[in-house]
């Protein structure tokens, strides 16, 4: 059986990430990296997508290849919360903040719940299995919590941190894995 790599990227920092508000189409922050400068991580052989959003297209370019846009990569549907801060939550719907927090099938906000957007992922992650080679997917802190909770079979969302930038190696070789790359600090003194 021939082995389907996938890793996962966080698209880069965005405002509304770091205002804690749930997202708009908004872009990525200026992280001073050129096109070229994430480009030599990968193997050329690899295949790039993105969710349609402009800070995942963004982040895409990073990579220095065009990325084919696949909509299962898309963020959740926040509803009423599109924009909304965290704090403002808090403040004006505290109850349903707790519920959608506590349940994963509670949508208070009127978009998707966190089990609808796991149901979704696991029907990309099972498209991807008879896929053979690297696929690099750059997307959203939410889809990967979801790649996460599908591979490890359980319903921890939002106990998982994905930061901006932050890489995910799952291979299916029969069964998913989730791999966690190391650092290379060959040549690092040099």
């Amino acid at each position: 059986m021939l082995a389907t790599r996938l890793t996962l990227i966080c698209h880069a920092r965005t405002v509304a990430q770091k205002l804690a508000c749930f997202p708009t189409d908004e872009p990525v922050e200026n992280v001073g990296l050129a096109s070229y400068s994430l480009a030599p991580r990968f193997d050329k052989r690899s295949r790039l997508i993105c969710g349609p959003e402009l800070r995942t297209r963004q982040t895409a370019e990073y990579f220095g290849a065009d990325a084919q846009i696949d909509d299962a990569l898309r963020d959740c549907a926040w509803g009423r919360w599109h924009g909304q801060s965290i704090k403002d939550l808090q403040r004006q719907e505290p109850e349903e903040l707790q519920a959608w927090i506590d349940d994963p099938h509670a949508a208070p906000h009127g978009g998707e719940s966190v089990a609808q957007l796991g149901a979704r992922v696991a029907v990309w992650l099972a498209s991807l299995q008879y896929t053979p080679g690297h696929i690099v997917a750059i997307t959203h802190p939410f889809v990967i919590r979801a790649a996460l909770t599908q591979v490890m079979q359980g319903s921890a969302a939002n106990c998982i941190d994905v930061e901006p930038l932050a890489a995910v190696e799952l291979s299916f070789t029969g069964r998913w894995r989730l791999r966690l790359p190391g650092i290379d600090l060959q040549g690092a003194d040099s």
